[in-house]
């Protein structure tokens, strides 16, 4: 899951030119929450760290971008 979204946000950040803020941020938003929470479902896996720490560097890479939009 956190992948497709990943994939996803990545399209709408590099093909929707003309999209507001306001749109961005929800996008962003919802894919730093659905990668904590991959996360998250990971953690509970012996064998899946390299997974979960994907999804947090996906997560962090998120809040990163959010902090760009409010500078």
């Amino acid at each position: 899951m956190c992948a497709e979204v990943c994939d996803a946000t990545c399209r709408v950040l590099s093909e929707q030119i003309h999209q507001d803020e306001t749109a961005l941020r929800a996008q962003v938003e919802w894919c730093r929450e659905i990668c904590l929470e991959c996360a998250h479902a990971f953690d509970a896996h012996p064998g899946a760290e390299g997974s979960a720490q994907s999804c947090r560097d996906c997560a962090r890479a998120c809040t990163d971008f959010l902090t760009t939009l409010a500078a």
